[in-house]
């Protein structure tokens, strides 16, 4: 209810009563000082009184009249929460999330290069979406990074609005660029043996693995001998070798559930083993893999990918990865289907299979034109031979 109450040296006073838990409390807003401003004061859920200054009456009795709706509702948000700067909360978000150390890595890494600059020293409460969608457009990355980068953002934000930080994420709606995903092109088998034959005699069978299972990099890298099934012709994969700048080669999980599986071992595959492990015994902790003797790094490893990457003519860019590729091509090739190929790479749906892989299938044009003909086609065509021409 609204009411003006006039006292004897005291301003024009209008006062609002709601009630919070049961309990009545005053909300009053008053007009006072130059320019007719108006002040809106209210008492929020933990007995804080805030108050905010504006022009017209209407204005902030608007104001008054939202904050004291989140009140009653349970979404208020003290504006005082928000003041905290970006950097400090995300750090303290950052510390509290369960991610493998690789990922925790690569979030540090991402923030810290490109979230900070722009919004470590603002305030959460301060960051507008117009100021979110002007930090994006300035990203001079490629798309695919930019919504990683964005991502990582908007979730800081949702934990803020949990934590009423703030009222609302102001990520929400950001426009991206587009992400082009180039179509995958398969190494041919040549260029598979060419950058297998340009690497050090100890990573050669390396690639044939890779190539002959669709094994990821960091699995590859933590394959221990006990993971490999000889006679049976079968690798476990169970766990990867994960590598964090400045800590030293450990075990990990693999990349997701769906990673967990065993793979069947192409003969090819056990024979390369089998002559490298007679070459380059297997050190204490069982890896099949080792450069000079300490376990596999991506650093370690890209300096002496990209050299015999170089020498075996590969197009500019390509990575390990393309080995994965060059396998998931051959089973498609052969007739494997979408769910046995989702299998073989540990993909977490056949979604990800197909958006990564479904240019490669065999088109049905073929085989639609065929079937129409073995049904139409054949007594079209006997009508037409056994036909005889008309006399005229």
């Amino acid at each position: 209810m609204m009411r003006r109450n006039r006292r004897a040296g005291v301003e024009d006073r209008w006062t609002k009563t709601v009630r919070v838990d049961g309990e009545s409390r005053t909300a009053p807003s008053s007009r006072h000082g130059k320019g007719l401003r108006w002040l809106a004061r209210y008492v929020d859920d933990a007995g804080r009184e805030h108050t905010k200054s504006f022009a017209r009456k209407v204005d902030a009795s608007r104001w008054l009249e939202g904050q004291t709706a989140a009140v009653v509702s349970g979404t208020h948000v003290d504006p005082r929460a928000g003041e905290v700067t970006f950097r400090d909360y995300a750090e303290r978000w950052r510390k509290m999330q369960v991610q493998r150390p690789s990922s925790q890595a690569h979030v540090e890494t991402m923030l810290r290069r490109h979230t900070y600059p722009v919004f470590g020293d603002r305030q959460l409460a301060s960051i507008m979406p117009s100021d979110v969608q002007a930090w994006v457009k300035g990203l001079a990355l490629a798309p695919a990074t930019v919504a990683v980068i964005h991502g990582i953002a908007s979730t800081i934000f949702k934990s803020a609005v949990r934590d009423r930080r703030v009222a609302s994420n102001p990520c929400e709606g950001t426009k991206l660029p587009k992400v082009q995903r180039a179509p995958v092109v398969p190494l041919t088998t040549e260029q598979v043996e060419a950058v297998r034959a340009a690497l050090p005699a100890e990573l050669q069978a390396l690639v044939t693995l890779a190539a002959g299972t669709g094994m990821r990099q960091g699995e590859c890298f933590g394959l221990t001998v006990d993971r490999v099934r000889f006679l049976e012709r079968a690798a476990t994969v169970d766990r990867q070798l994960v590598t964090v700048q400045g800590k030293a080669p450990e075990f990990g999980p693999p990349k997701t559930q769906a990673s967990n599986r065993v793979i069947p071992l192409p003969q090819v595959v056990v024979d390369a083993l089998a002559a490298h492990l007679a070459a380059f015994p297997a050190g204490p902790d069982g890896l099949m893999f080792t450069l000079k003797g300490k376990p596999l790094t991506r650093a370690t490893f890209g300096h002496a990918w990209r050299p015999a990457a170089r020498k075996a003519t590969l197009p500019a860019g390509t990575g390990f990865h393309a080995l994965r590729h060059y396998y998931a091509s051959l089973l498609i090739r052969h007739g494997e289907s979408v769910k046995t190929v989702q299998a073989r790479l540990g993909h977490a749906s056949a979604v990800e299979t197909l958006d990564t892989y479904s240019h490669l299938w065999p088109d049905s044009d073929d085989r639609t034109r065929d079937a129409i003909d073995s049904v139409l086609g054949k007594p079209a065509a006997d009508q037409l031979r056994t036909s005889t021409p008309s006399e005229g």
